[in-house]
């Protein structure tokens, strides 16, 4: 079982983006959005380091919040912070998708 490191850096990063569009711009549904996404893709982080094969609030949150911040980036053209958080969510969407494949099933008694 391992812990699974870069979802854990990638909760951290929405949730800290939210805290510093809040700090930056007063915009409190930028606080709200990144805490909310934050929170459910370190639950999704915690899921897949117990069992890398559970990968479904990992997917569902990163397909919400690039489908959200690509639209957002298409509309508006700013590559930060729309744009940036739309190509790390296809990576971490690739990667989850990927370890969980490679991962061993898990055993149950």
């Amino acid at each position: 079982m391992s812990v699974d490191v870069l979802g854990y850096i990638y909760a951290a990063t929405v949730a800290a983006g939210g805290v510093f569009g809040y700090v930056k711009a007063q915009s409190i549904p930028s606080l709200g959005a990144g805490l909310l996404f934050g929170s459910i893709l370190g639950y999704g982080a915690y899921q897949t380091s117990q069992d890398p094969t559970n990968i479904r609030v990992s997917v569902a949150a990163t397909l919400v919040l690039g489908g959200l911040m690509g639209y957002r980036y298409h509309t508006t053209g700013k590559l930060m912070p729309a744009g940036m958080i739309a190509i790390l969510s296809s990576i971490m969407l690739v990667k989850t998708v990927i370890r969980s494949f490679t991962a061993a099933p898990m055993k149950t008694h």
